[in-house]
């Protein structure tokens, strides 16, 4: 049963649905509701291809990482469910996929575990493990949303992910041998360092051996400069914005100490577009400054395919920067 809303003073005319138990929902609402519930994959489906992939991954993962064994995988497939529903569900308020921290969190635990018999491969083989299967339910989660707002059908959209999937298993490795092979990945003075493949591996080597690992004066410093992020981020929600446009952010002066310096040359230019734009036109800017952010690093991304592949040709790019000691 549909009942229209007037507002006098105006041209607004709201159509609603009035459901099962008087629930009133938007024309338009209900009938992407009815599209998105009309046809699902069934719940069999969906345990019993978890449980054949673990099967498969238990039979497979200890062939590849001895250090892991076949109840460590059990173990993951069993705890990893109810980590990714929490990470769906916070994905879905926030927007913040935290697949990460669950997966540093198996990384601990299984390193501490299985010990110095082998604690460091085995913490980055669950992490690997824990946070694909928990990051994955995150992103089916902001997918089949798009698709509930586009009025998609469901059961095509998963379809649609398992071919994605497939093709993945295809296209990630020959993608991966091709950085392999084009750059010097892993050189910390190269332009792909991996600086995430060291804080793991340490954040491993921790589990495994404790914090008499870290360098003298390395929790000191985490306290210090903990301290200080937090400060700062309590100082730019108080004071008044003229104010705190002038406080830097933690979190963007954190990113150069990962990826390398080279990355503030990206972030400076992007700031003084924005800058400029603000001047200009603070309106478009405030609503397409982040579109157009996003699209400048997805296109960044999508050059270092061509540039590799000139790489691999020996095709030598006619300037280049590098930043030396002094």
């Amino acid at each position: 049963m549909y009942k229209f809303q007037f507002f006098h003073d105006t041209y607004l005319i709201i159509s609603t649905y009035v459901g099962e138990g008087g629930t009133n929902l938007p024309t338009k609402e209900a009938k992407l509701n009815a599209i998105f519930m009309r046809e699902g994959v069934p719940f069999w489906v969906a345990a019993s291809g978890y449980v054949i992939l673990g099967l498969i991954a238990i039979g497979v993962i200890p062939m590849l990482f001895s250090a892991l064994k076949w109840y460590h995988v059990l173990v993951c497939y069993v705890v990893a469910p109810l980590l990714g529903f929490c990470n769906a569900y916070g994905a879905g308020l926030t927007d913040w996929n935290c697949a990460a921290t669950y997966g540093k969190l198996g990384l601990f635990i299984f390193s501490a575990w299985v010990g110095s018999n082998g604690g460091v491969i085995a913490g980055l083989a669950s992490c690997g493990v824990m946070m694909s299967i928990v990051a994955t339910a995150a992103d089916l989660m902001q997918d089949l949303k798009t698709g509930h707002l586009t009025g998609s059908s469901p059961l095509s959209m998963f379809i649609s992910q398992i071919l994605g999937t497939a093709l993945g298993c295809i296209i990630a490795p020959l993608t991966f041998w091709m950085f392999w092979n084009a750059f010097d990945i892993g050189d910390p003075d190269g332009q792909y360092s991996a600086p995430y493949a060291v804080i793991y591996r340490e954040m491993a080597i921790i589990g495994v051996e404790g914090f008499s690992a870290l360098p003298s004066y390395c929790l000191d410093l985490c306290y210090g400069f903990f301290s200080l992020a937090l400060l700062l981020n309590v100082v730019r929600d108080v004071v008044p914005s003229k104010i705190s446009g002038l406080i830097p952010i933690p979190m963007a002066m954190a990113i150069p100490f990962y990826i390398g310096a080279y990355f503030t040359i990206d972030m400076f230019i992007g700031s003084l577009i924005v800058y400029v734009w603000e001047r200009r036109n603070k309106i478009d800017a405030d609503m397409y400054a982040a579109a157009m952010a996003s699209g400048l690093i997805s296109g960044d991304g999508v050059w270092t395919i061509p540039s590799a592949v000139l790489s691999l040709c020996n095709v030598n790019p006619p300037i280049c920067m590098s930043f030396a000691s002094t």
